[in-house]
């Protein structure tokens, strides 16, 4: 069983994860605190935990100040911050403090218990809705700001074998639909690789979904 150390400062909140975390029989919460300071003085006295679940704003002192005063420390205990919050300063603010594991308020109880279980084993976790943002920002940032190919430049052939990409076909598996070459149907990719200067099959997507090429 899993010892964990709850930090909430609203009560009722604090209570219901604590009920949800021990419904399950797989952990066990051996202290709750309304600040991080109580988390600290805790841990001072001798309490023993495997996690912290914390939420980031709180009085006295805040998640993201505790996780830095733990890690100064040397008190390597992982730290899951959950917060209201959604935005990315909060995220990359707690990550860069020493946070194992950042979620929001709105994921569902089987995530948190997901993300509890990696933290555990030595693992990062950022949420889904979060990663997803993120990941969709990478891709945009991906594609060269200068492109101003609207679709129109592509031919019919090479617009069909970005329909197929975009239904998971193979080289090979293109070649047979379509009748031609593995080599043509090659020729094609890099042609609309070298078109919209998408440096993987994933931005190519990105760029088809975004010019309305594929729907």
């Amino acid at each position: 069983m899993k010892k964990i150390i709850l930090a909430e400062d609203h009560k009722v909140i604090r209570d219901g994860l604590k009920m949800l975390l021990e419904s399950t029989n797989e952990y066990q919460i051996v202290f709750t605190a309304g600040n991080g300071q109580e988390v600290i003085d805790a841990l001072d006295q001798g309490c023993q935990a495997d996690v912290i679940v914390s939420d980031i704003g709180m009085p006295v002192m805040d998640g993201i100040t505790m996780v830095k005063v733990l890690k100064d420390k040397g008190l390597n205990i992982p730290v899951l911050i959950i917060s209201m919050l959604d935005d990315e300063s909060h995220l990359y603010q707690a990550m860069g403090a020493g946070a194992m594991g950042f979620l929001t308020k709105s994921v569902t109880s089987k995530e948190l218990f997901f993300a509890i279980w990696k933290i555990f084993t030595g693992e990062r976790y950022i949420c889904s809705c979060l990663s997803i943002n993120l990941l969709d920002k990478m891709i945009e940032k991906s594609l060269p700001a200068s492109l101003d190919i609207q679709g129109s430049e592509f031919s019919s052939r090479e617009i069909e074998i970005l329909q197929l990409i975009g239904q998971g076909l193979t080289n090979s598996e293109m070649a047979d639909k379509l009748f031609i070459s593995r080599r043509t149907v090659e020729g094609h990719r890099q042609s609309l690789i070298d078109k919209t200067g998408a440096k993987n099959t994933a931005v190519l997507m990105r760029f088809a979904y975004s010019k309305g090429i594929l729907n």
